[in-house]
């Protein structure tokens, strides 16, 4: 009897969790995918292939969210109609304790917990480095992607380019502007450009025909130069994007790069020394990762009190009794993420306290639970 209960519990709440997985993480990587893709990649034209391995990118960083979130509903939503059917009563009445009952949602908060270590710990910071040099590839690959029809490219230090059509390599109705720090410079207009680059290189060479250009004043003065080419060349390079691709954050760094920094204060890519700031940085993002991991472990000795004391069958009200559950947990990640410049804050200590509490008001409600 013991055996089949456990296994009817395990599976109640594994195909619940399963499903709210799927549907939280859809939901957040339609939401992200655009976002991330308008933050790295702007108006750039894809190929399909490289949008779904966006896609396979955001899905490991959505599951550090969706993993404790589903387990979460589905305690609520599996504990509220056990409660509300009687069924826990007549398990009751049988002589099995709570804790006994509840065994088989521990085993499954300790897996659960194994598994988003490692998503948090490995998983998703590969994931994160991997798409923002993503962007990179593609352009080093493509760099015709970069010229959109109708739209500006702002991505090249000290140029401005507008082109009007594009097909393939070759661009026609070419503006370009030529930035003096913060203010115009040369404005060159070309009726049609070849774009030729090398392989590996970051240097791309623009061959322009019928071009027009305007040279604003220098000095300070009135007149402006003007002429035209039959033909001109003209280079940019890549090296800023690729310098930017390179940039690191915390969250992309590897777990043990992090634990480094915090016990040398030294920068794990470059060796030099780091300031209180951005050790604390290094040392909130750490905490984070192992802080994070417990939250199915912490959600389950709060989720089961909850749902049987809300005794709800319907799935809107576990959904929105979760949803408040984790709102509250994650204003104190939310708060120690904001805090992490600011050494004095100890953000590191405030990434625990949400398991903190809510381990010891579950362990209070569990236990008032058990004596009922």
């Amino acid at each position: 009897m013991f055996r089949i209960f456990d296994r009817y519990i395990a599976r109640q709440i594994g195909v619940a969790t399963l499903i709210g997985v799927a549907l939280l993480s859809g939901v957040m990587v339609l939401g992200n995918v655009y976002k991330k893709l308008d933050e790295l990649l702007g108006n750039t034209e894809l190929p399909i292939s490289v949008v779904l391995e966006f896609v396979a990118l955001v899905i490991p960083f959505s599951l550090i969210y969706t993993i404790p979130w589903a387990f979460l509903t589905a305690i609520l939503l599996v504990f509220g109609r056990l409660s509300a059917d009687n069924e826990l009563v007549s398990l009751r009445m049988t002589g099995m304790s709570m804790p006994r009952i509840c065994l088989p949602v521990f085993v499954m908060a300790v897996a659960l917990s194994g598994l988003c270590l490692w998503v948090n710990v490995d998983l998703a910071p590969a994931a994160k480095d991997r798409m923002k040099r993503l962007f990179y590839r593609v352009v080093a690959d493509n760099p015709e992607t970069l010229f959109q029809e109708g739209q500006v490219l702002d991505k090249m230090p000290g140029l401005r380019i507008y082109t009007g059509r594009r097909e393939g390599r070759e661009m026609h109705d070419l503006h370009i502007m030529m930035l003096d720090g913060t203010k115009a410079g040369s404005y060159i207009r070309a009726k049609s450009a070849t774009l030729h680059a090398e392989p590996g290189s970051t240097e791309l060479l623009l061959h322009l025909k019928g071009e027009t250009y305007e040279q604003a004043p220098a000095g300070g003065g009135t007149k402006a130069g003007a002429g035209s080419f039959g033909s001109k060349w003209i280079s940019f390079s890549l090296a800023k994007l690729q310098e930017d691709t390179v940039r690191v954050n915390a969250s992309m760094k590897t777990t043990g790069a992090l634990a480094d920094e915090v016990r040398t204060w030294k920068d794990s890519l470059s060796g030099a020394a780091l300031t209180e700031v951005q050790r604390s940085v290094s040392f909130t993002e750490l905490s984070k990762r192992f802080s994070f991991s417990l939250a199915c472990l912490t959600f389950a000795l709060v989720g089961v009190p909850l749902g049987v004391t809300a005794q709800r069958r319907d799935t809107s009200s576990g959904f929105a009794l979760s949803m408040g559950t984790a709102t509250a947990y994650m204003i104190f990640i939310i708060l120690a993420e904001t805090l992490g410049e600011k050494p004095a804050a100890m953000a590191h200590l405030i990434m625990w306290v949400p398991n903190v509490l809510f381990l010891g008001m579950g362990l209070w409600l569990f236990r008032r639970l058990s004596r009922k």
